[in-house]
């Protein structure tokens, strides 16, 4: 560009277009000036670029919707310096209108509040509306690297740089085109085989995940992404339908990555964009498109806000911030900080009292003012100091005692921990019986294999046996002492999956065929029990018995653990049915139990201790088999002896030592092993047998069955 003579004269005058200027790319026409600007001024100050650019890196914000726009943006940093920051008055209220207008308002219809919390929308129209945007506001968007296009897209372009609000207009004709005789705007999800041209040309397939704007439930739109060719504003546009709407941002995210659409709109509204404030920026944008593009407001503005943002308050005072910082602020100091970014801080003598501005989403409670108090003033600010703390001794609580215990115990009797995952795989559960819909799934899981909560920890352990077996070990016990999770079980009071504490354990001796593993389950079970002090009954399988719990167990080969003082269910101990052993490759020779803790433990914790020395006397053993029917159970003939035992005057203990049935079934014969002991004297035979003749008569009296 240079001076040239023209008809004789040396003439400075010069036609350029904007991409020649270096302004933004566009060369279809001449750049048109203001018209008050002065002949023979300076263009740099015509257009106003002797400016400042602020270029700023925006990752450590991306939580923060409200630094999305210009005017959220100087509002931190007016904070940051300390200065006093006031919002334009058009973002704080709105005037009223009259309701007198020539069209009814267009209706919306939101199929599922999820995907919008608010939608909003407007008829406009002109007879004539200018060829280009203002210099200003073109000029303005361009620095902003946004390509100006024509003066309804660029003043919806300007309000979202200002605000972080992205507003949408759609060609009102065309909408109506589309939609027929039902002007209903709508907002559903995509439907399979459903597809969309958008405005840059491209047609894109919809999926079930896509959000889609919809003229009488036809797509025009994909939300808060791009708008389709069939609505798009152009230069013959005269009415004009402008959204301004926010929607999920997780369905947005999946919707950006889907189709590769990372515009300036989706990226804003992809950080939660606050509801409120789309009912200030829909007023401005009435405003300005008079002005700018010549569009007059014709209609009401239509709203679906089905759940409305409450303003929040929050307490806060100087020591709660202190403790929390390590620092010093009075409350003049938290009053002067929060103010400048437009908090409404009230003082009622004790607390603060401070009101969260609606564009601050992110705000709910204490921590995060102190979040506010230490970024503004600057954390770099705070003098390092270690927090003062009373000090007090860490006490292990009962609960965990006894679990170091049980542990212990059992590391003794021979078993192994281990330690799984509590989340496990879909499939692992159906194996062992379990239905995967009682469990809760994790929608973020790092694989499938541990995408639900475990119900039971016996699948768990039986999963971890036959890798056992495979590296050579063939009679082992495995125990864990671990959590469940169950929806049927319910929620705390706020609203928390419970969880129940339980201790899994499986043994298994796979060179084997004559083991009995529902003895030996039962046999660590018992060891258990005798060191907890807690009396037990075995049950048959009934309808009471926690269905994850008992599910995979053989319901003829397994019983329930009932605690005796008071009566609960406390287990299932057990062998496994085949068609689980199949699955998860075990040998027969397997059996299991699972305890509930919380309830064993709480028990034992109210559990007065007695204590009685050992005798000094020698003991004297009797082995007795009683021969009962078959049918008679076994836990039948233990309840008979104990209540024969329980006023002796000795110190007597029981133990089963062998149980024999003959192939016809005809009887049983259970050989109990009898420990006799006196704290007084060194008794005689004849003494414990006269005992042992009236203990065997009452048992026997008692089953029904004889001494053989």
């Amino acid at each position: 560009l240079e001076a040239r003579p023209l008809r004789g004269h040396v003439s400075n005058g010069m036609l350029a277009s904007a991409r020649e200027l270096d302004l933004y790319d566009e060369h279809e026409g001449i750049l048109e000036l203001n018209l008050d600007a002065e002949a023979g001024a300076n263009f740099v100050d015509v257009a106003e670029l002797d400016d400042y650019l602020l270029d700023i890196e925006n990752k450590s914000l991306t939580h923060r919707p409200d630094t999305f726009g210009v005017i959220g943006f100087a509002r931190e940093i007016a904070g940051i310096l300390g200065q006093p920051f006031h919002s334009p008055s058009w973002l704080t209220s709105t005037s009223p209108v009259d309701d007198n207008f020539v069209f009814e308002p267009v209706e919306i219809n939101i199929a599922d509040p999820e995907l919008s919390n608010r939608f909003s929308a407007v008829i406009l129209q002109t007879t004539d509306h200018p060829a280009s945007t203002p210099l200003d506001i073109q000029l303005y968007l361009a620095r902003s690297g946004v390509r100006p296009i024509s003066p309804i897209v660029d003043v919806t372009n300007y309000l979202m740089l200002l605000t972080g609000q992205p507003l949408h207009a759609y060609d009102y004709d065309k909408f109506l085109k589309v939609a027929g005789d039902i002007p209903v705007i709508g907002v559903r999800r995509g439907r399979e085989a459903e597809k969309l041209t958008l405005i840059d040309g491209k047609e894109r397939s919809l999926a079930n995940e896509d959000i889609v704007i919809t003229a009488n439930d036809r797509p025009i739109g994909l939300a808060g992404a791009m708008g389709g060719s069939e609505t798009e504003v152009d230069q013959s546009t005269r009415r004009v339908l402008l959204e301004c709407a926010t929607f999920d941002l997780y369905s947005l995210r999946g919707t950006q990555m889907r189709h590769g659409i990372f515009s300036e709109a989706i990226t804003r509204l992809t950080k939660g964009v606050p509801a409120e404030l789309g009912k200030y920026v829909i007023n401005e944008a009435i405003r300005l498109l008079g002005s700018v593009a010549g569009l007059e407001q014709v209609s009401r503005i239509s709203s679906s806000y089905p759940v409305i943002q409450s303003p929040e308050q929050v307490e806060v005072s100087a020591s709660a911030i202190n403790d929390i910082l390590g620092t010093d602020f009075s409350n003049d100091d938290i009053v002067k900080t929060l103010s400048s970014v437009e908090f409404k801080v009230s003082d009622d003598g004790s607390n603060l009292r401070a009101a969260v501005p609606y564009w601050r989403n992110d705000v709910h409670r204490l921590e995060d003012l102190a979040e506010e108090m230490g970024r503004l003033n600057g954390y770099d600010n705070i003098r390092p100091t270690l927090p003062e703390r009373p000090y007090v001794a860490v006490r292990t609580s009962k609960f965990d005692s006894l679990r170091r215990e049980v542990r212990r115990w059992l590391v003794s009797a021979g078993a192994n921990e281990v330690l799984t995952y509590s989340f496990i795989h879909g499939e692992m559960m159906k194996r062992a019986k379990l239905d995967p819909a009682d469990s809760y799934r994790l929608v973020n899981s790092l694989s499938p294999e541990l995408q639900y909560y475990r119900q039971s920890i016996v699948p768990s352990l039986l999963a971890a046996v036959h890798p056992n077996i495979k590296a050579g070990y063939d009679k082992f016990a495995l125990f864990e002492l671990n959590k469940t999770h169950a929806k049927s079980i319910g929620n705390d009071r706020d609203g928390v999956p419970l969880e129940s504490s339980r201790l899994g354990f499986v043994t298994v001796d796979a060179k084997s065929d004559e083991a009995a593993p529902y003895y030996q389950a039962k046999q660590y079970a018992d060891f258990i029990f005798d060191k907890l002090g807690v009396t037990v009954e075995y049950r048959n399988l009934s309808s009471q018995a926690d269905t994850a719990m008992a599910r995979p167990f053989e319901p003829k080969r397994a019983a329930e653990v009932w605690l005796v003082e008071p009566m609960v269910l406390i287990g299932i101990v057990g062998e496994i049915k085949s068609d689980v052993l199949a699955k998860f490759k075990l040998p027969k020779t397997l059996a299991a139990f699972e305890l509930n803790t919380e309830v064993l433990f709480s028990v034992v914790e109210g559990k007065s201790v007695d204590y009685k020395t050992s005798s000094r006397f020698p003991e004297i053993e009797r082995d007795v088999c009683f021969q009962t029917g078959y049918d008679v159970e076994h836990q039948s003939i233990v309840a008979a002896i104990k209540q024969s035992l329980s006023d002796s005057e000795y110190d007597i203990t029981e133990s089963i030592v062998d149980i024999y049935s003959p192939s016809d079934r005809s009887h049983k014969n259970t050989t109990f092993r009898f420990v006799i002991v006196s704290h007084e004297r060194t008794l005689t035979n004849e003494e414990v047998n006269q005992y042992m003749n009236g203990l065997t008569d009452r048992v026997c009296q008692s089953i029904n069955g004889r001494v053989v």
